[in-house]
Order: C-alpha cells, then structure tokens, then sequence
C-alpha cells in the first residue's frame, strides 16, 4: 500500500495547483515542516538544486554533480520531532538516477551524526517513504508513538539504480506529528479555522 503521505491532497490545504505540482496529503497526524530548515546539498548542478528540490515540481529535481554519497542536508534551528521523511522519484524518466539505497542520519552537528534507518528502493514511481513513521518500522521502539527528535536531518544517497552515478530527487518533504489540541479531554478535533482558533483557553 502506498505510504500516509502518498494521497491526493485537500484544495483547502494547499490551494489549487496544476497536474505537475507535487501533491502530498498531510493527514491529520503531521504537518510539513521542510520551511522551518535550513537546506544544502553536497553537490548540484547549476539550475538542480534546493530550489528544484523544495518547488512543489514533479517536473523540476535536484541533480548531484560529483561522487557518492549524495547528501541532503536539513538543519533547524531547534530541535524538531520528525515522524516521516518523503521523496517523489520517477524511474520511467530517470533510470540510473534513481536512488536505490539512502541512509537517514540524525544528530546536532555534521560531527555527532548517526545512522537511523536505512531504506533500499526498488524502481520507485512517486512519492516514497524514506524514514516512515516509527509504528511502521520492521522492529519499532517500545513507545510507537515517539518521533525522532532532532536538530540535524542527513539524507545520504549511497547508490542508485543500474550503478549510476548522480541522482535525481524530484521532491522532498519532512513532516512531524500534529498536535491534536483537546485529545486528551476525548474532544472532536476540530477542521475550520473558526473553530481551531477558540479550542483552547489560554
């Protein structure tokens, strides 16, 4: 089955957008949170780089331009709770650029990094979990409900499809849990602005 993410997406959340836009639906558990970062990349080809990576553009990608692995470099300012980590890849158009193996690593700086999770892809057509949510891990953690909590995010492309060297990554997108205000009082969650904004006293 395709991944949480993987669903056309509400007009209300995200506005219209053209057939080429990358649609993502974010359910009611997570919210993108990609524009709080700070992106880099390891290599780029002029005019295939964060921007492409980051445009709601399944037409546009990021490109490396040099030796593996390829890396993804998301940092925050604080230290954010991460529940998925997404990518839009097209096998059909990229072949070899396709990646095939990614490392997700996590710390505070480039220098305490550690590997989380690694996830092999095999001819991947739209969008793809490449860190799914902790329940959907082989062995999850006692507490299924915890998220990575982290101020580093590393996506390191360590080999594509049929031996390629560079890669193409069309989209990209990080999300972290939402949080339900009222849960705990076994009240309705709230979907208009209207009505979200009085869900609280404070």
């Amino acid at each position: 089955p395709p991944p949480p993410a993987a669903a056309a997406v509400a007009d209300d959340e995200y506005g219209m957008a053209s057939a080429a836009t990358a649609l993502v639906s974010v359910s009611r558990e997570e919210r993108e949170i990609g524009d709080l970062a700070v992106w880099s990349l390891s290599t780029a080809k002029p005019g295939n780089g964060v921007e492409q990576l980051r445009d709601e553009n399944t037409d546009t990608y990021w490109q490396s331009d040099g030796p593996q692995p390829h890396l993804i470099n998301i940092q925050f300012h604080k230290k954010m709770r991460i529940h998925e980590i997404v990518i839009y890849t097209d096998f059909k158009l990229d072949e070899s650029y396709t990646p095939a193996k990614i490392s997700i690593r996590a710390g505070t700086t480039f220098h305490d990094l550690q590997e989380v999770h690694v996830q092999e892809l095999n001819e991947p057509s739209g969008w793809v979990s490449i860190l799914p949510p902790r329940e959907a891990w082989p062995e999850p953690s006692p507490d299924v409900n915890s998220a990575l909590r982290t101020h580093f995010v590393q996506v390191a492309i360590l080999a594509n499809h049929q031996n390629g060297r560079d890669t193409h990554i069309r989209q990209m997108k990080i999300f972290t849990p939402r949080r339900l205000m009222g849960q705990h009082m076994c009240l309705p969650e709230f979907n208009t602005v209207g009505f979200q904004q009085y869900a609280c006293l404070r």
